[in-house]
């Protein structure tokens, strides 16, 4: 991704980002005030509601949660094809377990309240 091809608003976002995680990173507490320390010592210039979003979104023990969770950012391209390797015996069992059973339900009614399977009405 090249970072010409960003609007102003996600360089901002990801400028913010950035000196949260430095904030955090360096043990300091994540607030607005010094997310604009950050900003300023490194000649960004953001929209001012950017350093507030980011101080709320990453206090406490939000950061560590942030960067934990699997995922989350864009969609790349489909995953490469990759072998199914030592990954298929687990999938066999899986199958196996959701396959559902035929159930009897006995007696002989059809859906429509005969006792046939259908009988002469076709």
């Amino acid at each position: 991704m090249a970072l010409a091809s960003l609007s102003k608003e996600q360089k901002d976002e990801y400028a913010v980002t950035y000196a949260a995680l430095a904030l955090w990173d360096g043990g300091a507490e994540v607030t607005t005030d010094k997310i604009k320390e950050i900003l300023e010592a490194t000649g960004c210039e953001v929209e001012a509601y950017w350093p507030m979003i980011a101080a709320k979104f990453f206090s406490g023990d939000r950061m560590a949660k942030f960067i934990m969770k699997p995922g989350g950012g864009g969609g790349g391209g489909g995953g490469g094809g990759g072998d199914a390797g030592g990954d298929a015996p687990a999938e066999e069992e899986k199958k196996e377990e959701e396959e559902e059973e035929e159930i009897d339900m006995g007696g002989g009614m059809d859906m429509f309240g005969g006792d046939g399977g259908g009988g002469d009405d076709y």
